[in-house]
């Protein structure tokens, strides 16, 4: 009887074991009962050449340095602030609402660039920030700078516009992460004390609070403090956030004032009864994304269902060629109310106004990787993947240090006045005063990696490709040692040689990329025998063994990318896309003084495909067959015209997040084709 009992308490300590060896996700749902494709832990997953290692290099080297510089510095100063709010330092808050969530993220970044890296400068430095910050917390843990600063004495939660909200999740999600990188609760402690407050205020039904909560990184934050100390709670009260927009109605209060309502900020329409994505879209994805970690833990199939609703809208109707969402920096949603940087009608899509902030771009990402953990799809990789080489890394520049906030599809000298604009520049800028995208995308090129696999019941699914080395365990607590060799994107053929494994039978799910029609998949020289369909994960079930070796072939053909008949902007105009990676034609590339507007391609073209190590840091450029328009256009708006002089030369294609790299230039995604 004694040795049964002590063999069922080892076995209790061996689950447990088992369970906390996959709890340091980036989204950790080891225990989510409703997810299908579960997270590996950070830094599992390392690059080693290629693509998002050569990333990951300047991120670590070059990125978070210099952002740290301006963010602890007198430009960016964030951390100013907390040693105003602390007492260390005198001075008054500067800077934007948001401002100290932005912060957080940055903080976000240095714990994944350290699970890499195990650099102790960066946890000693972060030890010393998080101290700083643990004096600026006020005794019931409210934590604001903006508001513990001001001048007027504002109250806490007094005026949704101070973005409290968005703070307190970046807060909750940084203290997550770097708990579950280093292990230590200083920061952890600081979350868990200000969610405790953000309970005791917003969990009872008050009419004042029942409308606040609309830059909701709050709940993503409050699901993942639930998911790290178990306390439900927290659970409850991103359920309540939810629960609670779009049954209130949208008149003005005193809570509201100063900052657009409605569909701007997610409030118009009960999130279980929306078909349309509407208002701001960082706003709206960041929501969604909440959703999905709540729908992870509850299951509620209406819930669901409307997820998989507006991640359809986004993707299927609003969403550029890039992976870019929110289409205009000032319109109105289709019920005709007003909105900012966000979503507009279906199909409108425009070219060169289009707004497509850094922010939203990234969150289009975070959103589809939580539905791919919910319904374990690989169609959700391939909107992550779309955003990542395209409208992400279009954010900063090749160097790592200048950003731009909005992403359009087409630029023309002298088209726009940007003294009239606030967050378009026509180059990428070394700070942006609204400073939420730079940190936003340098966490995630830092977090990256974590994305690559994932953990289903009995096996793996391989997300993202490009060299690296994954050291994991699966869902039953066995080993799992792979390695990727893959000059991915600009080549197809990817290797994986299992280097460690289990006995018994498990799965290996490869995505097969949209785009990669034709692909092949072997197993040790010989074809796998499983169905490779593009848009899918292809199944490999079977006993694995040291030494054995997958590869994937994925053709990389250069193809013409046109848009539904609905977006006019690109009637009769295609994209080039090769791979993954859309292409673009840039004006440092055309005969001098040619504009992009004068630019046309031969839809009969034989294209010269080539990597180029010293253009634009390491790129494959598309030299292609193009018209250029040689007699002169009229200036006026509308004039009678006969068949223009076109004279036919060979013009070099570059990678979409490239451009603006090489000075200030015009450049298009979509051109006019003439088909011969």
């Amino acid at each position: 009887m004694k040795m049964k009992k002590t063999a069922i308490v080892f076995g209790a300590i061996l689950l447990s074991s088992v369970s906390f060896a996959q709890n340091k996700g980036i989204v950790d749902n080891t225990n989510s009962p409703n997810v299908k494709l579960k997270s590996i832990n950070i830094g599992d997953c390392h690059w080693t050449k290629g693509f998002w290692a050569d990333k990951f290099k300047i991120c670590e080297d070059k990125m978070l340095p210099y952002m740290g510089e301006v963010l602890m510095g007198d430009v960016g100063h964030g951390l100013n602030n907390f040693k105003y709010t602390a007492g260390l330092e005198k001075g008054k808050h500067k800077g934007f609402a948001w401002h100290d969530g932005d912060f957080y993220k940055w903080m976000e970044a240095s714990s994944y660039v350290y699970a890499q890296n195990k650099d102790p400068k960066i946890l000693k430095q972060l030890d010393d920030i998080i101290a700083i910050i643990a004096k600026a917390q006020m005794p019931n843990g409210y934590l604001q700078t903006t508001i513990q600063l001001s001048d007027n004495k504002i109250d806490p939660f007094e005026n949704r516009k101070y973005h409290e909200m968005y703070n307190s999740g970046h807060l909750y999600t940084s203290a997550c992460i770097h708990y579950r990188v280093t292990g230590k609760r200083n920061f952890l402690d600081i979350a868990v004390k200000h969610a405790d407050n953000l309970y005791s205020v917003f969990f009872q039904d008050t009419k004042q609070y029942a409308r606040f909560g609309f830059n909701q990184t709050q709940i993503m934050g409050l699901v993942e403090l639930y998911r790290t100390t178990k306390d439900k709670k927290y659970l409850e009260l991103a359920e309540k956030f939810i629960n609670r927009r779009g049954t209130n109605g949208i008149e003005e209060n005193s809570t509201t004032k100063g900052y657009p309502v409605g569909d701007m900020v997610q409030e118009y329409t009960p999130l279980r009864k929306s078909t349309e994505a509407v208002g701001h879209a960082v706003l709206a994805l960041y929501y969604y994304a909440g959703a999905a970690d709540v729908a992870a833990e509850t299951g509620e199939k209406a819930l669901v269902d409307a997820l998989d609703r507006l991640w359809e809208n986004v993707t299927e109707k609003k969403m550029y060629v890039t992976g870019a969402v929110g289409q205009t920096h000032y319109g109105a949603s289709t019920n005709r109310q007003m909105i900012e940087e966000g979503f507009i009608d279906e199909y409108m899509m425009p070219n060169m106004t289009a707004y497509n902030e850094t922010c939203a771009n990234i969150c289009n990402s975070m959103f589809s990787y939580r539905m791919m953990g919910l319904n374990g799809k690989s169609k959700y990789a391939d909107v992550i993947e779309n955003v990542l080489f395209n409208s992400a890394l279009s954010g900063i520049n090749l160097a790592g240090d200048k950003y731009y906030y909005s992403n359009p599809l087409r630029k023309i000298h002298g088209s726009r006045d940007y003294t009239k604009m606030n967050t378009e520049y026509p180059e990428r800028q070394s700070y942006l005063e609204c400073f939420c995208c730079p940190p936003n995308l340098v966490r995630t090129i830092a977090q990256v990696s974590g994305w690559a696999y994932s953990l289903s019941d009995n096996g793996v699914s391989v997300n993202l490709y490009g060299g690296n080395i994954l050291d994991t365990k699966l869902v039953d607590g066995s080993k799992l040692k792979l390695e990727q060799v893959s000059n991915y994107p600009w080549d197809g053929n990817v290797k994986l040689t299992v280097n460690e494994c289990k006995k018994g039978a498990f799965e290996m799910l490869l995505r097969i990329p949209n785009w990669a029609k034709g692909s092949k998949v072997m197993v040790n020289g010989a074809d796998a025998g499983v169905e490779v369909v593009a848009g899918e994960f292809a199944k490999i079930d079977r006993k694995w063994k040291k030494g054995d070796v997958v590869t994937l072939e994925m053709p990389m053909e250069v193809t013409y990318m046109e848009g539904n008949g609905r977006i006019e902007e690109v009637r009769n105009q295609v994209a080039v896309k090769r791979g993954p990676v859309v292409y673009c034609a840039e004006s440092t590339d055309l005969p001098k003084g040619t504009s992009i507007l004068d630019v046309y391609l031969s839809g009969d073209n034989k294209f010269d495909v080539k990597y180029r190590p010293e253009l634009l840091g390491g790129v494959t450029s598309i030299t292609a067959d193009m018209m250029i328009r040689k007699d002169k256009e009229s200036n006026d708006m509308y004039h009678a015209v006969s068949k223009p002089v076109l004279e036919s030369t060979k013009v070099s294609l570059v990678p979409y997040y490239t451009w603006s790299n090489r000075g200030d230039s015009e450049m298009s995604v979509f051109l006019p084709i003439i088909w011969k």
